[in-house]
């Protein structure tokens, strides 16, 4: 069994953050701080994520602000894919056709929660991954309570982009083997480090390390270490710590892997 608790031992600097929402509200005051702090911890890469068309602008416009350290992705989730008309999707088209965005999303299909209609989420999502496709980008997929939908419109080859993420995962051992069976990346947040969440420890080990990612997801959802507090970039250590005891593997092998992974699925050489 996988402890929670991280030993100091753990505690290591992590390059990247493969997702996090600086764009939001919470980092208004201090954003620059936010990444400086990500610096020192030994980050050298953030990937900035859009929800929407302003988000995504967002996340566009932060990442000039840091050319060094942060990446732009651009996507419309799941929540707010009922909004859009053929003017804002050819807007995002446009957006997303930017050099300087790495993938598109996030997306994909939230069932908990229901803020778009199910048949209205599969279509944004079925859109967003021809879009990736056709950029030959990867797509970043949200995938809450929806896993047999998701992987039935990732079933066909022909359709699916080349790469992609399951970001924040949260399904079930036959979920991390249906990621792995047609090479997507797996991402875990902070809540793979929560005292209740062995089950989702016990899913580590069944991902190849080859397609290994962790995330904050910041400003939400931060490691059991900082629970309560804001999330940010540099708390995505923590994760790593958790991450590398259940996939059996030390922590600087964790930290290369994960680095490795993502510079190759984002394309960011390095």
């Amino acid at each position: 069994m996988v402890d929670p608790g991280i030993p100091l031992c753990y505690q290591r600097p992590v390059p990247v953050d493969s997702h996090a929402h600086l764009d939001f509200p919470e980092y208004e005051p201090d954003r620059a701080a936010v990444v400086e702090r990500a610096r020192a911890a030994g980050l050298t890469r953030i990937v900035t994520i859009g929800t929407t068309l302003e988000k995504s602008r967002a996340a566009i416009a932060i990442a000039a602000q840091f050319p060094e350290m942060v990446v732009p992705a651009v996507g419309i989730h799941p929540h707010d894919s009922a909004h859009l008309s053929d003017a804002d999707w050819a807007e995002f088209e446009r957006m997303a056709a930017d050099p300087r965005v790495v993938a598109i999303g996030e997306t994909g299909l939230d069932y908990f929660k229901n803020y778009a209609p199910r048949e209205v989420q599969q279509s944004a999502f079925e859109r967003q991954m021809r879009i990736a496709r056709d950029l030959g980008k990867p797509i970043i997929i949200h995938c809450r309570d929806a896993f047999a939908d998701c992987w039935r419109l990732l079933g066909d080859p022909t359709r699916r982009p080349a790469a992609g993420v399951i970001h924040c995962f949260s399904g079930t051992a036959d979920d991390a083997g249906q990621a792995a069976g047609i090479g997507y990346h797996v991402s875990y947040s902070g809540t793979v480090t929560f005292p209740k969440s062995q089950a989702l420890r016990e899913t580590v080990r069944l991902v190849p390390h080859d397609r290994l990612l962790v995330e904050t997801d910041c400003p939400f959802l931060a490691p059991q270490p900082v629970r309560g507090k804001r999330n940010e970039p540099a708390f995505v250590a923590h994760t790593l710590g958790v991450v590398a005891q259940a996939a059996g593997m030390t922590p600087e092998e964790a930290e290369r892997v994960t680095t490795e992974n993502a510079a190759r699925l984002f394309r960011w050489g390095g």
